[in-house]
C-alpha cells in the first residue's frame, strides 16, 4: 500500500566512478552486478517495497539511455524465443523490472558544482511539490527483509513534523575515520546535531555512521545550491542536512538490515560476494572453489 504522505524518490549515480575505470566509461557503476541484477535495481525494489509511486533516476548523459532500455525494453524478441522453446519462465524476471514504479531518468545539470549533492539538486523540479521524499544513494545498498526506504517512510508516517530522516550503521571503532559519523543533540539518543566526518579513532562522537538513506523534505533546496559549497568546493547533501538539523528536528534511525557500500572495487567484491553466497544456488560451493583456488599448483 503506497504511502499517503511519501510517492517519489530520487536515486542518484552521475558520478565519474573513476575507481572502475574502465569499465565505467561505458556501464554504469549502478549498472554493475549482484548475481544476476544490477546495483540499481536492489535499490528500486527497495523503493518499491516502502510504497513509492515514482523514482527519479539522476545519471550521466553516458548512463540515461542505459537505465532507459534497462527498465523500459521489454526484449520481446527474447521472450518470443523463450516461448518458442519451453523456458518462458525465465523471461519472468524481466517482467519483474518492468512492473517497477514509473521510473524517469534525467541527467545532472551540468552547470552545478561536483559534489554528491549536485544529482538531488538536479532533481528539485519532480520534488518540489512534495510534502516529503526519499534520496538513496545507488552505491549504497541494504540486505535484509526491510529495507532502509520502508522504514524511514513508516518513520515519516508517525512523525510528520520532523524536518527529514536519517539512517545509520553501528560501526567498529577500528574504522570510524572511514565514515562521517553521527553526533546528536545534547540529551537526546535519536535527534541529528552533527555529521562529523572521518573523525580520528577515539574522539568519534558515536560508532553510528551515516550514509546514503535520506528522507527529506523541499525546504532542503534552501540550502542545497550552488550558493553553500562546502569542503573541496563541493556540494554536499550532508551539508544541507546537518544545517537544517540545527534549527529543526531531524531523527536518526538505526537500519534494520545490512548496510554495505559498492563504492569501490574492493566493497563491491564484498558486497557481491555475501549477496551470492547467501541467495544464489551456487553459492554455498564459493568455499569449496576458494579452498581449491588455493592449492598450490605443481
Amino acid at each position: 500500500m503506497a504511502s499517503a504522505r511519501v510517492k517519489k524518490a530520487i536515486i542518484t549515480d552521475a558520478g565519474f566512478a573513476s575507481r572502475y575505470l574502465p569499465i565505467t566509461k561505458t556501464v554504469p557503476k549502478a549498472m554493475l552486478p549482484l548475481g544476476n541484477r544490477p546495483i540499481i535495481q536492489f535499490v528500486v525494489e527497495e523503493c518499491q517495497q516502502a510504497g513509492i509511486e515514482e523514482i527519479v533516476i539522476v545519471a550521466t548523459p553516458e548512463g540515461k539511455p542505459i537505465y532507459e532500455d534497462y527498465f523500459n525494453n521489454n526484449v520481446n524478441r527474447i521472450r518470443k524465443q523463450l516461448v518458442a522453446q519451453g523456458k518462458e519462465e525465465r523471461y519472468e524476471s524481466v517482467q519483474q523490472v518492468l512492473n517497477f514504479p514509473k521510473i524517469t531518468v534525467i541527467v545532472q545539470d551540468p552547470s552545478l558544482p561536483y559534489g554528491n549533492g549536485s544529482p538531488v539538486t538536479s532533481a528539485q523540479k519532480y520534488v518540489e511539490a512534495e510534502e516529503a521524499f526519499l534520496v538513496l544513494y545507488s552505491d549504497d545498498v541494504v540486505f535484509g527483509q526491510v529495507g532502509d526506504a520502508k522504514v524511514m517512510v513508516d518513520m515519516y508516517e508517525a512523525n510528520p513534523s520532523v524536518a527529514g530522516i536519517i539512517m545509520a550503521q553501528e560501526v567498529s571503532e577500528e574504522v570510524v575515520d572511514k565514515y562521517g559519523i553521527i553526533s546528536f543533540k545534547q540529551g537526546t539518543t535519536n535527534q541529528l546535531d552533527n555529521i562529523i566526518e572521518k573523525p580520528e579513532k577515539g574522539k568519534q562522537p558515536s560508532l553510528l555512521a551515516s550514509y546514503g538513506r535520506y528522507l527529506l523534505k523541499p525546504s532542503v533546496f534552501e540550502y542545497l545550491n550552488p550558493q553553500n559549497v562546502g569542503k573541496d568546493g563541493e556540494l554536499w547533501t550532508v551539508d544541507a542536512i546537518t544545517q537544517i538539523a540545527k534549527t529543526q528536528q531531524v531523527l536518526v534511525e538505526h537500519t534494520q538490515g545490512e548496510w554495505m557500500t559498492t563504492g569501490d572495487p574492493e566493497n563491491y567484491f564484498m558486497a557481491h560476494l555475501k549477496f551470492v553466497m547467501e541467495h544464489e544456488k551456487y553459492g554455498k560451493k564459493i568455499a569449496e572453489w576458494v579452498t581449491e583456488f588455493s592449492v598450490p599448483q605443481i
